[in-house]
């Protein structure tokens, strides 16, 4: 089975390919798209390399548009129409110049070639790069059913349960386990004993951080510190280069004036997603809820602040879905406030699934997951939504 590239390697190919376009592919570096397309299963030597690709890149555009057709009109995802530009995947635009490929990629968006170049191009070839691991993966893993410890789409909805392991890639013993794709059916919760860093192909993960929007350091064994430490970009030494989602945060501290001074409990920041966009993530949003008490080695949690922090993320995910041109359906929380805020797992369980429901009985187009690490706390989610 071959290996799939590392995401930095085909952001820098994609780089490339698209100053040169698709018909100077064979004069590209292309050892990442090539692993990537062998993996997919739609190549399998030098004869068919080329073309291997180009389906590749098609495929990993329809993704970006939800699995549609991909047209030049204002009903397709701007992301995919862009990406189809760039790179001329649209017929018309396959033999066209680099600097008029990008100038209609920057139509998309309505701005000028130079602000596309300089901002939504880096995202376009991301979120690219991104796609292509998603389609060779799921030609690698299958498609195979979420493990489901659980699942609540309001009350009275019978739980369902899966043999340990069911639809888990195979892995190592003793290694963390990672979620699968499809996160679960629209409209339902699914609960999953998984570290929240290893979730793929969930276009939002939440955050739990303190008041003052400081993330906890790489090293700690939080959600917060996990998530910091799996998005940020390294060099081929494996030292960090771009701490980006400490980093995006303190540029919204500032922007708001509120460097050095907390927020309040309930409130919810959204960064991008960093090197977790390798897994399929679009966004992080960091739920400020852990208030420090004393000293700052203890925090406190409010109950009644998780039901905010879960409208106010879904609030935020569907203004970013509309107004960034994101295509977003699916989120996934950790238990918040379990950890070092010490609410008890019950009470966290009981408030995250009260607010769930609710925003599911609003907009049932959206898949819920919920992660955490500790099977043991997995069983009492699944109690918890079978209380009455």
């Amino acid at each position: 089975m071959c290996p799939l590239p590392p995401h930095e390697s085909l952001v820098a190919e994609l780089r490339e390919l698209r100053r040169r376009g698709l018909p100077g592919l064979r004069h590209c570096t292309r050892d990442a798209l090539r692993s990537a397309a062998v993996a997919a299963g739609l190549c399998t030597g030098p004869d068919d390399e080329q073309t291997g690709i180009e389906e590749l890149l098609g495929a990993a555009v329809r993704r970006l548009a939800g699995g549609h057709p991909v047209r030049d009109d204002d009903s397709c995802d701007p992301l995919a129409r862009a990406a189809a530009h760039s790179f001329g995947i649209f017929a018309a635009r396959r033999g066209v110049p680099g600097t008029d490929r990008r100038k209609a990629a920057a139509g998309v968006y309505g701005v000028t070639t130079e602000r596309f170049r300089k901002s939504q191009e880096h995202d376009v070839i991301a979120e690219l790069a991104a796609a292509v691991l998603a389609v060779a993966r799921e030609a690698v893993t299958g498609a195979g059913a979420a493990r489901r410890i659980g699942a609540a789409g309001g009350p009275g909805t019978p739980v369902a349960a899966a043999p340990p392991g069911a639809g888990v890639p195979a892995r190592r013993r003793g290694a963390r386990p990672v979620a699968a794709a499809p996160v679960a059916p629209a409209g339902r919760i699914t609960v999953r004993v998984c570290a929240i860093e290893d979730v793929r192909d969930v276009d939002v993960l939440v955050s739990s951080e303190n008041t003052y929007l400081e993330m906890s350091k790489t090293f700690r064994p939080t959600v917060s510190g996990a998530l910091r430490r799996a998005a940020a970009l390294r060099d081929a030494s494996g030292e960090i280069v771009d701490d980006v989602l400490s980093r995006e945060l303190g540029v919204w501290l500032r922007t708001h004036g509120r460097t050095g001074m907390p927020v309040r409990p309930g409130t919810v920041v959204a960064t991008s997603s960093g090197a977790l966009a390798a897994h399929g993530v679009r966004r992080i949003h960091h739920a400020a809820i852990a208030t420090p008490v004393g000293d700052g080695d203890r925090y406190h949690v409010s109950p009644a602040v998780l039901g905010e922090v879960v409208r106010t993320s879904f609030e935020l995910a569907r203004h970013e879905s509309e107004f960034l041109s994101l295509p977003m359906s699916s989120i996934c929380f950790p238990l918040l406030g379990s950890g070092r805020g010490g609410l008890p797992v019950e009470t966290v369980a009981r408030r995250l699934l009260d607010a769930l429901r609710a925003e599911l009985r609003r907009d049932p187009s959206w898949s819920v997951l919920l992660v955490t690490p500790e099977e043991s706390h997995a069983r009492l989610v699944t109690a918890a939504s079978s209380a009455p």
